[in-house]
């Protein structure tokens, strides 16, 4: 398979946003875990996660521990896009921690209170991500996808695409997490409305300004001009 051919560039762009999506939905559902491990034992959700206090260090942990891993993402997303030669190696060893932390958190809460939506979600948007870069290491693909051999402008597109993506998922998050973080009539998914507006709204004009960079620069030849013989004193 070709490097610049467009089943390689196709493959390219879908990793780069996957990955980019894994990273956003691993940082919020950190956050989104923070009031189930800081206060589990809160009268509007204690019917719910009570349970959870009798190991409340561990939960902490898991917030930290996602934030933290959903930060690497973000960090081996830009190593993707920029074409950087560790991006690869760098995104595998997110995504396996990441596994491994979901994994485990999913298994405490289900042991703990019997469910653990929605933390089963992320671990599956992670889990695909790491088969779909497991996959891109086989051979005849490799060739093609090598993201080291990537130029920076050629995955500025799809980066730019994962940052309205991901904005627009930001921007929603209080209606499609709403139903699993509802207690006593109050939608706790909206609490960070603000915080989460402002991030939504960076995220669009990031990726908006990213793609038309992109696109922008495509049209622009920069290789130089030489001319075919020098003037002659």
């Amino acid at each position: 398979m070709s490097h610049n051919s467009f089943f390689a560039k196709f493959l390219r762009f879908i990793g780069i946003v996957l990955m980019a999506l894994t990273a956003g939905f691993t940082i919020l559902g950190g956050v989104g875990t923070g009031c189930a491990a800081f206060a589990p034992l809160n009268p509007d959700w204690a019917d719910s996660m009570g349970p959870l206090a009798q190991m409340q260090w561990l939960y902490i942990f898991y917030v930290v521990a996602g934030v933290a891993v959903g930060i690497a993402g973000v960090r081996a997303v830009i190593q993707l896009v920029r074409g950087d030669s560790k991006a690869y190696r760098d995104s595998l060893i997110t995504l396996l921690v990441g596994v491994v932390i979901g994994v485990l958190h999913i298994a405490t809460s289900r042991m703990l209170r019997g469910k653990s939506m929605p933390v089963d979600m992320v671990v599956y948007a992670t889990v695909l991500t790491l088969v779909i870069f497991l996959l891109f290491r086989i051979p005849g693909i490799w060739q093609g996808v090598d993201f080291a051999h990537g130029k920076g402008k050629d995955n500025q597109m799809a980066g730019g695409a994962a940052a309205i993506m991901l904005g627009l998922f930001t921007l929603t998050i209080q209606y499609t997490m709403g139903v699993t973080h509802t207690w006593g009539g109050v939608n706790y998914a909206d609490a960070f409305n603000f915080t989460l507006t402002f991030a939504g709204a960076v995220l669009l004009l990031l990726g908006t300004l990213t793609m038309t960079i992109a696109q922008f620069s495509k049209k622009i030849d920069y290789s130089p001009t030489i001319p075919e013989s020098l003037p002659t004193a």
